[in-house]
């Protein structure tokens, strides 16, 4: 089993090449339908299997369309990243869609339109704590 460190420094590697890989390798019309981007990987401690984290821009049909040719290039992923990683056993690639960033997009939207009403009750309470504060 492998340290933390050379877990998460294989991680970031995975992830470069993966990155590398998707702008310039992969010639699945599938994939460019939307706008891809590795957001995370996650490797097991035993370095046998990768989750890659993608973030799709674009329409749900063209994420769906991407998902698959995503899954569909996992093979040739793999076999690039055995060229390009020194490791004893090249580790199986599992691709996942990654909707954090749209999450939190959406909860800045919900933020942004919550509209603060102060109460008369709270003005009031306010106003006489600031009487007292004025007492001492």
């Amino acid at each position: 089993m492998a340290d933390r460190r050379r877990v998460s420094r294989i991680a970031s590697m995975i992830k470069r090449e993966v990155s590398q890989l998707l702008m310039n390798e992969i010639k699945d019309d599938r994939v460019g339908a939307g706008m891809v981007s590795v957001t995370d990987v996650d490797v097991s401690g035993d370095l046998q299997h990768a989750k890659i984290f993608v973030s799709i821009y674009g329409t749900p049909e063209a994420k769906a369309e991407t998902m698959q040719g995503l899954k569909a290039s996992t093979g040739f992923v793999r076999r690039e990243l055995s060229q390009r990683i020194r490791l004893r056993r090249s580790p199986e690639i599992l691709f996942l869609e990654d909707t954090s960033i749209e999450r939190g997009d959406r909860m800045l939207n919900l933020l942004r339109n919550i509209e603060i009403k102060p109460l008369e009750d709270d003005n009031e309470q306010f106003d006489e704590l600031e009487d007292e504060d004025e007492e001492r």
